[in-house]
């Protein structure tokens, strides 16, 4: 666990209980295998009561953050940054390496059977960590929006759509996004753009809706006045809006789970399942057959 330390620090007894706290948060969700961005550790803070929700805790607590990762006291690993990374080529040790790689990767596609193709949309690519494991344990594609999506990505996924539908799948659109005027809007605007460019398909909101506001309680903010869908807005909501990043990752995950897997007939997909797992142990007995001939010559 990569407790590293850069700066030597004294910190307040206040502050070390701040930096308590966020430990033990940010291990709570390391346990279920979810790392998680600043603003959902924020917002852990404030749905447990233990800062106000307001742009100076937010401040406040980034920089307590920032001054124990470097003093070594919150594991690095713990907490991501989804909006940057950087990417490079794969490379192998040799034919036996890529091959136990392949068995590890082999994957088929879990929906060619079926009869449905379902996507998973979500506003925010500061989010797309939360929803990537959960959507490749379906094994079902999930596209980050970042906000209004372009008229090109959103014409291209059209044309997708539109070839599922021609190889005779229903397809079906799960959106996720905040509960203000413009996070509201965007599942509208992605339902009528979908519409104008391939007829239209099954779409529906799971989250952030107000029955999961009433029922999981996140913290709230106020309505962005300045937001041209405000009035609207208010008018059906009232004041307060509601971030999606707020809303615990295990629960956003079990929310896109609980609306898949109704959708796919379940013998048909134990049936593939067994197939990859055949095929992943063939690729191992050839990557260990690979490398005893090696071994031998």
């Amino acid at each position: 666990m990569p407790f590293i330390t850069y700066t030597k620090r004294r910190f307040a007894d206040k502050t070390l209980q701040v930096i308590s706290q966020a430990n033990g948060i940010l291990e709570e969700y390391a346990s279920q295998g979810f790392t998680i961005t600043l603003r959902q550790l924020y917002y852990q803070f404030v749905a447990r009561g233990l800062i106000p929700n307001t742009d100076k805790s937010y401040n406040r607590l980034g920089s307590i953050i920032n001054g124990a990762r470097l003093a070594g006291l919150i594991d690095w690993n713990h907490l991501i940054d989804r909006t940057r990374n950087v990417q490079s080529r794969q490379h192998f040790e040799g034919a036996e390496h890529a091959l136990r790689r392949l068995a590890a990767w082999y994957h088929v596609d879990l929906w060619k059977r079926q009869r449905v193709r379902p996507e998973v949309w979500i506003e925010k690519d500061a989010l797309v960590g939360v929803i990537e494991g959960v959507c490749q344990e379906l094994d079902v594609p999930f596209f980050s929006c970042r906000g209004y999506t372009s008229q090109s990505e959103m014409w291209a996924a059209g044309q997708r759509l539109l070839q599922h539908q021609d190889d005779g799948y229903h397809t079906y659109i799960v959106h996720l996004g905040d509960h203000d005027p413009s996070g509201i809007d965007m599942s509208r605007d992605i339902f009528d753009r979908l519409a104008l460019f391939m007829g239209g398909t099954d779409f529906v909101r799971i989250a952030l809706n107000m029955n999961q506001v009433e029922r999981y309680r996140p913290p709230p903010n106020p309505a962005k006045v300045t937001d041209s869908r405000a009035a609207t807005y208010i008018r059906q909501y009232g004041r307060e809006s509601w971030e999606l990043d707020a809303l615990d990752p295990a629960t956003m995950a079990d929310l896109i789970r609980s609306t898949i897997e109704p959708l796919r007939d379940d013998d048909t997909y134990q049936e593939d399942l067994a197939h990859k797992e055949d095929v992943k142990q063939k690729l191992a007995r050839l990557a260990q057959e690979w490398d005893e001939s090696e071994e031998a010559g």
